[in-house]
């Protein structure tokens, strides 16, 4: 699973599963499935899904997908060809005013080729994948395919230009709406980790931490799984905390750093909470005061 660990001596055991933020345990059976650091084993029956379209994919599917493959390389040459624009038109502002003015107009050059590359990738979202909706889709399919290379728009294009610097200020609210996720006013906002945006509401006043991933899709046996994430107003999640799927935390919750909020979990409003998988905060004992 995502940032999930296996330390020296420890495995990821045969058809096993060791989830999101999870650590592989010192011994486990072929088939299991673990959760949490330190782990547990976690109940969850395999699903029977069809093969042609997880494991054993057609030629034709092989096909299709390296082609979609190669389409990776656009957001690599837009971002090349922007990083070249940009020392174009600093080079032709030295040669024409001198190094000062260069310096002095360099943040500026910089700045817009930042929105050049937002821009960018929320057009390339909506043109690859459109509007996401919750739902499933197995490995072998376009949507699959298409969904990756939007995502390597945003990882290699808008991240390095745009959306690292931008972290905690409303323009990365503002852009994070253009991909198409609900943004309340007063939101702090320090990561770009919204992998599917449409799916995620975060409403007025809430704080998603820095190094934070709002989960809306999960891979298991191949199938691409989907759904929702939600803060209420006012929630907090804490940094490098991960909420997955299906899941909501409360009006004026918190869930601190490292946290996970488990697939489906409804926290409770006006609580505190911390741990993987997330319980009570130590010293509460019911909603925070």
């Amino acid at each position: 699973g995502n940032s999930g660990m296996t330390a020296p001596g420890r495995r990821v055991p045969k058809d096993g599963l060791v989830a999101v933020l999870s650590a592989a345990p010192a011994r486990a059976k072929v088939g299991t499935s673990w959760i949490g650091s330190p782990p547990v084993q976690l109940r969850r029956a395999p699903k029977q899904v069809d093969q042609s379209r997880t494991f054993a994919p057609a030629r034709h599917l092989k096909v299709a997908r390296g082609i979609v493959e190669v389409f990776r390389l656009v957001p690599a040459t837009t971002a090349l060809t922007l990083l070249l624009g940009v020392l174009l038109a600093l080079a032709a502002v030295v040669q024409r005013l001198g190094w000062p003015l260069a310096a002095a107009v360099s943040g500026v050059v910089v700045l817009a080729a930042g929105v050049v590359a937002a821009v960018v990738t929320s057009v390339a979202k909506w043109v690859l994948v459109g509007r996401i909706r919750a739902s499933e889709h197995p490995l072998w399919s376009s949507f699959v395919w298409r969904n990756e290379v939007a995502d390597t728009f945003v990882e290699m294009l808008a991240a390095p230009w745009f959306a690292r610097q931008a972290a905690g200020t409303a323009a990365l609210n503002v852009w994070l709406r253009s991909l198409g996720a609900s943004i309340g006013a007063g939101v702090w906002c320090e990561s770009y980790w919204l992998p599917e945006a449409d799916l995620v509401r975060v409403e007025a006043g809430s704080t998603v931490n820095r190094g934070c991933v709002l989960q809306t899709h999960l891979f298991h046996d191949r199938i691409m799984s989907l759904d929702t994430v939600s803060l209420s107003g006012g929630a907090t999640l804490g940094p490098h905390g991960v909420i997955l799927p299906a899941a909501t935390i409360g009006t004026a919750t918190t869930v601190g750093p490292s946290s996970l909020v488990m697939r489906g979990e409804s926290v409770p409003a006006h609580s505190r909470w911390t741990g993987n998988p997330i319980g009570p905060w130590p010293g509460t004992t019911g909603p925070a005061s």
